[in-house]
């Protein structure tokens, strides 16, 4: 449907029965629609009955100021991706951030010879060890996301809500887009790289923050807790796992030789 956007970002249809589809930016309350079509190219947006606030201004900006506002975690703009966008690339943005994850980890493996040169990462893929890094990734994302629910849905079974488990599994998938940032900073390795893959994950474990509080219009305190929870389970899972790993290394050492 046009919206009369420049962006790319596709706006869901609403059903002929007007049903509530959309969310205002700025008080999330629901909406009918973003913006009304008078003909003739003529369209107008529509304007929150509760706040007096457009529902939704975004449907105007281009996606490069959407994904600015997006990466400085403003809850418009993850209202604005969340609920009034019909984007369906989470799992294939989940599985290109395993994969970054992934090389990361295989880069850091002791005795992996690295090179700084993009066109080695062909290369790269004909490694066992990475496919287990890529499994290892997934394992410690799926823990997280149970830590994260584990947390949610007890506490929101206390206020008499419940926890809509898609909507908000694929905001936790988006939300971490910040893992691309990965490849470049492995690239182009310097000394600050290990303080590079520490900002760039708070600033994912930020940015789960802001998307748990948009799907359940929680307040902060809740969405922290809940993305603590989740990394608390997912660096014990990982602990667990290292620790494993080590095990099968001494009693096995045959099968690494």
């Amino acid at each position: 449907t046009g919206t009369g956007s420049r962006g790319e970002l596709q706006v869901p249809e609403v059903a002929a029965n007007h049903t509530l589809a959309f969310k205002c930016i700025e008080c999330n309350e629901d909406a009918v629609e973003l913006h009304r079509d008078y003909r003739n190219g003529i369209l107008k947006i529509t304007i929150c009955k509760s706040c007096a606030k457009p529902v939704d201004k975004y449907i105007e900006y281009d996606p490069v100021i959407i994904l600015i506002d997006a990466i400085l975690c403003k809850i418009q703009a993850f209202r604005h991706i969340l609920f009034n966008t019909d984007i369906k690339i989470h799992w294939k943005l989940c599985i290109f951030c395993l994969l970054c994850e992934a090389y990361l980890r295989w880069s850091q493996l002791q005795g992996s010879e690295v090179t700084s040169d993009p066109a080695d990462i062909i290369r790269y893929t004909k490694e066992w060890d990475f496919y287990g890094m890529f499994a290892l990734a997934a394992l410690e994302l799926a823990v997280y996301c149970v830590g994260v629910f584990a947390v949610l849905w007890p506490v929101q079974w206390l206020y008499g809500s419940s926890v809509e488990v898609i909507p908000l599994l694929k905001a936790l998938l988006l939300s971490c887009y910040g893992k691309v940032l990965l490849i470049p900073a492995v690239i182009w390795e310097h000394d600050y790289s290990p303080l590079c893959f520490r900002l760039i994950r708070l600033f994912v474990l930020t940015s789960n923050t802001q998307a748990i509080r948009v799907i359940l219009n929680c307040r902060r305190r809740l969405s922290i807790i809940a993305v603590f929870g989740g990394l608390l389970l997912e660096t014990y899972v990982s602990n667990g796992l290292q620790k494993l790993q080590l095990n099968s290394h001494d009693y096995l050492p045959d099968l690494y030789t």
